[in-house]
């Protein structure tokens, strides 16, 4: 059966494409955030004013039904760029021209308009701290504010939170393969998904335990400083012109007195061997090399043998599970590049669900996604310094000996204090250290527990039945 969407588009007046200069840039600024959304929020947002339903007080709640597989835990990302939307929430008066010269919303009450006009974010944020470890099912953010508000925010926050979150996942698993005696630096930008996402995949990646990104601006911005060594480029392009190898590493060090080399250009034992008698000779410092191809066991042990003051960094396509096969087979291997792995992958599949209207709980019933109703709380208890299960209750419920997790970060559109990037960092840490082995495992991991609370239970039982 075909569909037709001719209620929802119109083929724009030739005159007006004409008229209507593309933008090639396709930039994204602060004042562009309130459009950055799928068409649907907008249509709902509309039908809502329509049937005078747009300011009841609405709850919808962030998770994850599935962990990625191979995953026994996700680390919570996201939330200092999503409350920077929040705040920054707003339409201005091109927008507004531009939304309704499409012809989608002709039939749009005037209401709708000045809503969007007048609107700022008004409503509550509870979420989970940047840096927890989370598991299905479990809200990492819960908005609480007017329905047309609570709506047009979720494909934003969605984009946001997943990504980060699966970023911030990436690197404290690699973290914790690695160990924390090894250096990792975050190499992603070139593959990250727009150069929107690639300095906030090095938020992420540094916030869950990375050392240094190469991405300078994402240094800068973050009050950090960037890291790297250099490419196969310098080298070729040097020996082709001044005749070797170790010329172009000289080259390059005059101007960055002991900067990391890349050795494997041509043959990476050579280069270590050639910079072995520069060593000795004392015409050089090296503070590292990096081996970006070949069989890194092999090499690395070779490579050791001949600078054995020396640290070694490994690149290359390189994720948790190569770091740990490397590891366990007696690689000389000091630090790790990481890009692709990192900044790509199965993606989250993070949904964003009405839970509650005007008070009255709600659920979806769908098969497969079902939903929990009501605004809940997740509850963690502990055992000595170890997580030993979650309860995912009510927020009226009351902990029993155990931790609350999500909080109150926004209060009437107004931002609470967040935490900085070495907090964050240092709770990453913490948290994954918090989880049981089997749930850290990259070997089929199994998941804390997170049991459902008899109130929860009642709930979900009465409101399917209603």
């Amino acid at each position: 059966m075909k569909i037709s969407l001719d209620g929802l588009a119109k083929h724009p007046n030739p005159l007006q494409e004409q008229e209507r200069a593309e933008d090639r840039e396709l930039a994204i600024a602060p004042e562009d955030y309130s459009l950055l959304t799928d068409l649907y929020q907008l249509t709902m947002a509309a039908c809502y004013t329509g049937e005078g339903l747009e300011q009841r007080r609405a709850s919808f709640e962030l998770f994850v039904r599935r962990l990625p597989n191979g995953f026994g835990y996700l680390i919570a990302m996201g939330l200092a760029q999503a409350l920077d939307y929040l705040e920054k929430f707003r339409f201005t008066s091109s927008q507004l021209e531009a939304l309704q010269a499409t012809g989608i919303f002709a039939q749009a009450p005037a209401r709708f308009w000045s809503l969007l006009e007048e609107g700022r974010f008004t409503g509550d944020v509870w979420a989970v701290p940047e840096g927890t470890a989370v598991f299905a099912n479990e809200p990492l953010l819960r908005v609480e504010a007017p329905l047309w508000q609570a709506q047009l925010v979720e494909t934003y926050l969605l984009n946001t939170i997943n990504y980060q979150s699966l970023v911030a996942t990436r690197a404290a698993r690699m973290r914790d393969a690695a160990g924390a005696q090894a250096t990792l630096l975050e190499f992603g930008t070139r593959r990250a998904f727009s150069p929107q996402a690639s300095v906030w995949a090095a938020r992420a990646a540094l916030a869950a335990g990375l050392d240094a990104t190469s991405n300078v601006l994402a240094a800068i911005k973050l009050g950090q400083k960037p890291s790297g060594t250099i490419a196969h480029a310098l080298v070729m392009a040097i020996a082709a012109t001044s005749g070797s190898e170790q010329e172009a590493f000289k080259a390059f060090h005059r101007y960055f007195p002991g900067a990391p080399l890349l050795i494997d250009t041509y043959d990476t034992v050579a280069a270590a061997q050639g910079l072995a008698q520069m060593l000795a000779a004392g015409e050089t410092q090296l503070a590292g090399v990096r081996i970006d191809s070949g069989d890194l066991v092999t090499l690395s042990k070779q490579v050791r043998s001949l600078l054995p003051d020396v640290p070694i960094f490994a690149s290359g396509d390189l994720d948790e599970y190569e770091i740990a096969r490397l590891k366990a087979a007696g690689a000389c291997i000091d630090g790790y590049g990481l890009g692709t792995r990192l900044v790509t992958g199965t993606s989250l599949n993070g949904v964003y669900k009405l839970v509650e209207i005007d008070g009255i709980p709600v659920m979806k019933e769908s098969s497969g996604k079902i939903t929990y109703p009501g605004r809940k709380q997740i509850f963690r208890r502990h055992q000595g310094s170890q997580v030993k299960a979650d309860r995912l209750g009510l927020l009226t419920e009351s902990p029993n000996g155990e931790e609350p997790l999500l909080q109150l970060v926004v209060k009437q559109g107004e931002q609470v204090q967040l935490p900085d990037l070495a907090e964050i960092r240092e709770r990453t840490a913490a948290s994954v250290a918090s989880l049981p082995a089997l749930t850290r495992s990259l070997d089929s991991p199994i998941s804390v527990s997170v049991e459902i609370s008899e109130a929860l239970r009642l709930l979900t039982e009465e409101t399917r039945l209603g």
